[in-house]
């Protein structure tokens, strides 16, 4: 679906919401502030009223009484509601919907002359080559491949030059080779384009690869919201607690050894060291480490095979059940999680405020 609105020259800051909606089997008391920039993601279990959420962004669910202020343009505000298809924003779906009876190219053109000509923000051929679909342009759409009708709806959605795009689960009926496939395609998205996004899921590795903003919403209210290194790594949200509980660093790449094949990437902690070469060394990268891969000790080791050691300090400590504790440190700025067993948190007497070394024993570049 696209769907249009007068476009802004100003510079959008924030997106600001409130929503409330009664139903007989569910609520929605919604409220968010987040930035007009990057991806937002949002997130929590099934039914907590993620897409609930985002079709009253889109004004496909009414809420009365409600507000959204997209940077200085008001959407809904008392008697102010802009129906759906004057809104600048694209809407991507889980499943592709495209129009069967048209090519690709014919599909992309579609929303493309929806837009007056002084009104696009974003060329023809600029989506297509985000979204690396030349080769398809000609064939129909029955034809394609899931993660290849995604590709082509996320195309078609910029081609209206929104000013908001709004993902929901676009990956969620693709297989694992087809996610992989378009994982990096909206990471372009993310890296080429200043239009804010909006992406639900309810996969913490999508979540910790692509987006930079999260909401965690729980029967249909917001519970937390925050950048998505502090978010994953907060002792109070549940995400620190899950068994893949994992902090994302951000990283850039600073030298490659060549005798031993390692990429080394500076952080605000100091250096990385990882066996993976990132595929554009220029743009900043992402890495996701696991608690249960950072151990401590109280002095930094010798003759040891772990690269990463870290001068770090304890923060919080919170107990996972009888015989774990997750310990959440700071490591020159930048947080991170440690899974260990109770056992080893007495014994080095761990506390907040102490000093430690972190031993990072594996690491994923997003």
């Amino acid at each position: 679906m696209m769907i249009n609105d007068v476009p802004t020259t100003e510079k959008t800051m924030t997106i600001d919401a409130r929503f409330i909606l009664n139903r007989e089997d569910f609520k929605l008391d919604a409220e968010l502030s987040v930035p007009a920039q990057g991806i937002t993601a949002l997130f929590g279990p099934s039914g907590c009223g993620k897409t609930t959420l985002l079709r009253a962004i889109a004004g496909l669910e009414k809420c009365p009484g409600g507000y959204l202020k997209i940077g200085d343009r008001v959407w809904q505000q008392g008697n102010i509601f802009v129906p759906p298809h004057q809104r600048s924003l694209g809407y991507v779906f889980q499943e592709a919907s495209l129009f069967p009876h048209l090519s690709v190219q014919k599909n992309l053109e579609y929303g493309y002359r929806r837009i007056q000509s002084h009104e696009r923000k974003v060329s023809l051929d600029q989506a297509i080559s985000l979204l690396g679909i030349t080769h398809l342009l000609n064939r129909t759409t029955s034809g394609l491949s899931g993660g290849e009708r995604q590709r082509v709806a996320i195309a078609r959605a910029l081609l209206t030059s929104p000013r908001l795009l709004l993902m929901d689960e676009p990956l969620a009926a693709l297989d694992l080779n087809s996610k992989a496939e378009i994982l990096p395609y909206l990471e372009r998205l993310h890296e080429e384009l200043e239009i804010p996004i909006f992406y639900v899921s309810h996969a913490p590795d999508e979540i910790a690869r692509l987006a930079d903003h999260l909401v965690l919403l729980d029967k249909g209210s917001v519970s937390a919201s925050g950048p998505i290194s502090q978010m994953l790594t907060r002792a109070d949200l549940p995400l620190s607690h899950e068994a893949d509980a994992a902090a994302v660093i951000e990283a850039r790449v600073c030298g490659y050894d060549k005798e031993y094949h390692l990429t080394q990437l500076d952080f605000a902690g100091g250096r990385f060291t990882v066996t993976q070469k990132p595929s554009n060394p220029e743009n900043p990268v992402r890495l996701r480490i696991l608690a249960r891969d950072v151990s401590l000790t109280l002095e930094p080791q010798s003759g040891t095979s772990i690269l990463n050691i870290f001068p770090a300090t304890v923060q919080e400590l919170a107990e996972e059940n009888v015989a774990q504790i997750t310990v959440r440190l700071d490591i020159g700025g930048a947080p991170i999680l440690s899974r260990i067993t109770r056992k080893s948190a007495a014994m080095l007497d761990l506390k907040p405020g102490k000093a430690v070394y972190a031993q990072v024993k594996s690491i994923a570049l997003l």
